[in-house]
């Protein structure tokens, strides 16, 4: 019997928190069952394009979602699903945008449509009357509704109480296995970033983007630098801000200080090099990264604009936006730097992707079945 395919709607296979989600289910679904196929938004090849063609899956590339391309891109969904009639479940992941996709796939009949929220703000700019007007678009083109935590579901979705209650949170789970502490690596690793075991690593995970926050972020490490002139702040990632990020970096005088890590393959062994991870993202839905860091056992000092809801292990501190950056220096320098093991918790309260994936798999198949 040829397994289900689910085909997973996103901008691109690249290692942001969202995809590395969907790579981590992917990995642990039983692909004798259910085989995911990706319909991506750019023409380049996504750092994950290799990995699942290998594990079966394929790949369906598709204009960058834009309002002069609306009209070509709406004729090109038709055609896609009137060309690809095996999916009978469809997931899109691409927030406000899903309402485009699967309106194509309601009309061309498929019976399981999931609109998967991943954030709890846009921010502004140019495009909000789009985004708008896409999200005002949604109606009834899903049927079912997911999001990695209630307020992204409540922000992508609206506070119709009805659609609330229907709301799944699929917990953005990781492979606990992977973050497990470990001593050797610990060493082997701080070495390679010219980390003493004495100083103090501070780390960041995520792309050079205004939702990151890194201006502000550079500013609390140059506080933490005035009281421990030592500490390294490592950033892992890439993206268009990362240049005028450097340029601040240079401008402060912290240079030798401050590590561009660029895209990393070896996020859970890089994770065990630090000491603490900070996170003042201006809004997230619910990071893979602070989820990663607590599987980790590191302590996470945190904007509040974030939901405690991510707060699986307790080892997450929020602190306002508001706040000086001496104020958050001060938090990072008072900080327990221990690696605790929280493999059990998080495995406990559904943030294992073994536990996760088969709970998927069980979803996808009752979907088909009904």
């Amino acid at each position: 019997m040829e397994p289900i395919r689910v085909l997973q709607v996103v901008t691109i296979m690249n290692r942001g928190g969202l995809e590395t989600m969907l790579m981590n289910y992917y990995r642990q679904i039983d692909r004798t069952r259910i085989q995911f196929d990706f319909m991506v938004h750019r023409e380049e090849e996504g750092h994950y394009d290799k990995e699942i063609k290998d594990l079966g899956g394929n790949i369906y590339k598709m204009p960058p979602i834009k309002p002069g391309n609306y009209r070509r891109y709406f004729k090109m969904l038709d055609i896609f699903f009137e060309s690809n009639k095996q999916y009978f479940i469809v997931h899109s992941h691409i927030n406000e945008n899903s309402s485009f996709v699967l309106k194509a796939a309601k009309k061309a009949g498929v019976p399981c449509r999931i609109a998967h929220s991943h954030l709890s703000d846009l921010g502004i700019d140019y495009k909000i009357p789009f985004r708008i007007y896409a999200r005002l678009a949604m109606g009834n083109n899903p049927n079912s509704y997911f999001a990695c935590s209630k307020e992204a579901g409540k922000w992508l979705f609206g506070s119709n109480r009805k659609r609330l209650n229907n709301i799944i949170v699929l917990n953005n789970a990781v492979n606990t296995k992977d973050f497990k502490y470990d001593k050797m690596t610990r060493k082997k690793m701080r070495e390679d970033i010219g980390a003493t075991e004495k100083q103090l690593v501070i780390g960041h995970i995520g792309r050079f983007n205004k939702q990151k926050n890194h201006s502000f972020l550079i500013d609390i490490f140059k506080e933490v630098s005035i009281q421990k002139p030592d500490s390294i702040l490592i950033l892992a990632g890439d993206g268009h801000l990362r240049k005028s990020i450097e340029k601040k970096v240079d401008d402060l005088g912290l240079n030798s200080n401050v590590k561009f890590l660029g895209v990393r393959e070896d996020i859970p062994n890089l994770m065990q090099a630090m000491d603490v991870l900070l996170f003042p993202s201006l809004f997230e839905g619910l990071p893979v990264v602070l989820v990663e860091a607590q599987a980790a056992g590191l302590t996470s000092i945190v904007s509040d604009s974030i939901t405690t809801e991510t707060n699986v292990t307790g080892k997450i501190t929020f602190e306002s936006l508001a706040s000086s950056p001496q104020k958050w220096a001060n938090l990072i320098l008072s900080s327990s730097y221990e690696h605790e093991d929280t493999a059990k918790v998080l495995s406990e309260k559904g943030y294992d992707t073994k536990t996760m994936s088969n709970w998927l798999t069980n979803y996808y198949m009752k979907s088909v079945s009904n």
